[in-house]
């Protein structure tokens, strides 16, 4: 018997005879042009191959806006700022979107730590509101968001000259804003901001009274409405309304910071020893929350721990201000505004030979190895090979902000001159107080502190 053995019906092999088919040829013909069309469908992208791998879903700007929205209720400026332009490149003509874009660059402005980058920040504001006035000159958040911007760079001190221009334009802007719509509770609160930086305080207490009145929970009208009680001298009111505005929006932490600020203000002003430090012992508290929303965010903000290293300063607790100061360092480490912040608190505590080289990153600016030995992560013996990350430091320009860095910089510089020293530290201290002189002239305070300093510098023969 075979290994293999079939069973049934025996398959026959012989060929069978064919025959034309008429209607078999007319089903084949009408295949072949069905087939055509489909290739000729696929090439021009108007029928996907089922082979084809499947597309990616398009987003729609109004997803981008939620997402947008979030990342702003969060906290996580960058994160909604992004966001914001993806919507707008979806829908450019969308001038609600760049307005919402302008107001949170603004307030992304408060999260950075020195002037340059905040006029920076400010001046991409500035193109986004002109973008949203451009694409809805009717659009009363258009304009109003536009005065908001032009108010805060009128307060910078990078706006110069300029300033009482800036000041006067945003003003014009929130009029209009007004005109197109006399219930817009944001152009009320940006006008008392304005009136407010135009020292005319009884006219913006009259337009913070008719925002709350228009939208009671608004965080930017209560953020308005403390910083007009703040300029009254009302602290505890201004503190009052900074925790209503973050009631409506509790993880926006330069809210808490500026809670904070005000408390440590009131503390430095009291007498009182014990109430001072309960005063301080609440500002700490309001800076921690900043802290904790950072951290549950994953970001490495600095100005939390400046706002706490300043702080502790202030209660002569030296060493964990240092700490909290090298943090800031650690999380921005090419920014000179944070060398700066550091080299003030050696000086408080009169480490003025840690002092020197952190106020020069600052001022002067410093090379890589010099900014890796200020964050104590090399030596004089370190090899340029070994520093890592090289990190350059390029100084601050001379404003009224950062002019404490540079008269405690050649203050410092003079008082550790010694004759015959190498490092001949009056020859740089004179530079710097000469460029202090020549913008603080008429700032008696700041020239006592200048005088001085030359004096000493002075006694060793070194002169400008």
């Amino acid at each position: 018997m075979d290994e293999w053995q079939l069973t049934g019906k025996k398959p026959t092999f012989r060929r069978q005879r064919t025959h034309s088919n008429p209607n078999r040829l007319l089903v084949y013909m009408i295949l072949l042009v069905v087939v055509l069309f489909l290739l000729r469908s696929i090439r021009l992208d108007e029928v996907v191959s089922p082979f084809a791998p499947t597309a990616t879903p398009t987003r729609s700007p109004s997803s981008y806006l939620m997402e947008g929205q979030t990342h702003f209720v969060a906290g996580d400026m960058s994160r909604a700022m992004e966001a914001y332009k993806k919507a707008i490149a979806m829908a450019p003509g969308n001038g609600d979107l760049l307005a919402e874009l302008t107001r949170i660059q603004v307030y992304s402005s408060t999260m950075l730590t020195n002037d340059t980058d905040k006029w920076a920040r400010l001046q991409e504001a500035m193109a986004s509101a002109d973008q949203a006035v451009a694409v809805d000159e009717e659009s009363s958040t258009a304009h109003a968001v536009r005065a908001f911007v032009l108010d805060w760079m009128s307060s910078s001190a990078l706006a110069g000259v300029d300033a009482p221009k800036y000041l006067a334009e945003a003003e014009t802007e929130v009029i209009r804003a007004l005109q197109l719509d006399n219930k817009n509770a944001l152009a009320y609160a940006y006008y008392a901001e304005i009136l407010t930086d135009q020292q005319k305080q009884v006219q913006a207490q009259e337009q913070i009274r008719q925002a709350l009145a228009l939208d009671p929970n608004s965080m930017d009208v209560h953020r308005v409405n403390a910083y007009v009680q703040e300029t009254l001298g009302q602290y505890e009111q201004a503190i009052a309304e900074y925790e209503e505005a973050a009631k409506s929006a509790p993880n926006l932490t330069f809210l808490y910071i500026q809670i904070g600020i005000t408390y440590r203000f009131i503390g430095s002003t009291t007498i009182n020893e014990e109430v001072r430090n309960n005063l301080y012992e609440q500002a700490l508290n309001e800076f921690q929350k900043a802290v904790n929303i950072d951290e549950q965010l994953g970001i490495n903000d600095p100005i939390p721990y400046l706002a706490i290293g300043k702080t502790y300063t202030q209660m002569g607790q030296f060493f964990v201000a240092a700490r909290n100061v090298r943090k800031a360092v650690e999380f921005d480490p090419s920014n000179p505004d944070t060398y700066a912040a550091l080299g003030i608190v050696y000086f408080k505590s009169r480490n003025f030979e840690s002092a020197i080289p952190a106020l020069k990153c600052a001022v002067e600016g410093c090379d890589a190895k010099e900014s890796c030995i200020v964050r104590q992560e090399c030596d004089e013996n370190t090899l340029p090979e070994d520093i890592n990350p090289k990190i350059e430091i390029k100084g601050l320009p001379l404003t009224t902000t950062t002019s404490v860095y540079y008269y405690t910089y050649g203050s410092v510089l003079a008082g550790m001159h010694r004759p015959g020293d190498k490092n001949n530290y009056c020859a740089t201290a004179v530079q710097i107080l000469d460029q202090v002189r020549g913008k603080f002239s008429d700032d008696p305070n700041i020239m006592s502190i200048v005088n001085a300093s030359d004096q000493i510098c002075a006694s060793f023969g070194i002169t400008r």
